[in-house]
């Protein structure tokens, strides 16, 4: 019998059609929100592939939500946002990593199979986001830009912006070579804090960056409150059983999808 992934932050859903998690937070809001988890026959790619189309169908059902309204980003490792005021196909978020909306009943899903997919939300200003962060999209900084296009697009108070963040890689597993440890540091001296999420690995020339509790540091240096930084503590990699990954699977890996809707 596979484990359950529950704990003091996020809720596993053995749901009537696939499995998936929560977060208690958001669901004590009353925000309609998933992030997908292993389930036979299903794959978040492009809704454009069959097997992609049926499994967004199938989440939108089980969440009982308008397949219609969905805005799936055609995700680039860049950091670049996109305020969604209509309905936009694939085709024309190219480029796009994170989106953010306050229209009623749209549907923000990001994928990932290792990568940090975060959901936002914004109680006060009613405006929610759903944001893909590899690695790259760290060092370009990408939920800096979410969180102020919120500030800046939305009205939205930092304070009041909540933070969740779905499992993904963790340090246990994202080790790295000197090429990219070189870039976190160039990116990143400005923190003053490299040793907090720089650590030397069990290898010679190997090292394992916690690109999460980095960019926890960044969240808090825009004024993201501690407390409404929600953490699944999920490693992907470690739940490989339960949760897509890259690193174990390969180029075939099963995609998440991180899902959110007012």
């Amino acid at each position: 019998m596979l484990k359950d992934l529950s704990n003091e932050n996020i809720i596993h859903i053995k749901g009537k059609y696939l499995d998936y998690i929560k977060f208690r937070k958001l669901e004590k809001l009353g925000v309609k929100h998933a992030y997908t988890l292993k389930n036979e026959g299903i794959n978040f790619k492009s809704p454009k592939e069959e097997i992609g189309e049926k499994s967004y169908r199938l989440l939108c059902k089980e969440l009982e939500l308008n397949y219609d309204n969905l805005i799936r980003p055609d995700q680039r490792h860049t950091n670049n946002i996109k305020c969604i005021d209509k309905i936009y196909s694939e085709d024309e978020l190219k480029e796009i990593d994170g989106v953010l909306t306050d229209k009623k009943d749209t549907i923000l899903t990001t994928t990932n199979g290792d990568c940090i997919v975060y959901l936002l939300y914004d109680p006060i200003k009613k405006v929610i986001g759903s944001v893909h962060s590899g690695w790259r999209g760290t060092t370009k900084r990408i939920i800096e830009n979410a969180v102020n296009t919120m500030i800046n697009n939305y009205k939205s108070n930092a304070e009041d912006i909540i933070v969740c963040i779905a499992p993904s890689i963790r340090k246990c597993h994202f080790e790295v070579e000197d090429d990219v440890k070189k870039i976190f540091e160039e990116k990143f001296k400005f923190t003053g804090r490299l040793d907090e999420f720089i650590f030397k690995g069990k290898k010679e020339g190997k090292y394992y960056i916690d690109t999460v509790y980095l960019n926890n540091i960044l969240l808090e240096n825009l004024g993201i409150r501690k407390e409404n930084i929600i953490d699944s503590g999920i490693c992907s990699v470690c739940n490989s059983e339960l949760i897509g990954s890259y690193r174990v699977q390969g180029i075939d890996f099963t995609r998440a999808t991180g899902l959110i809707c007012l």
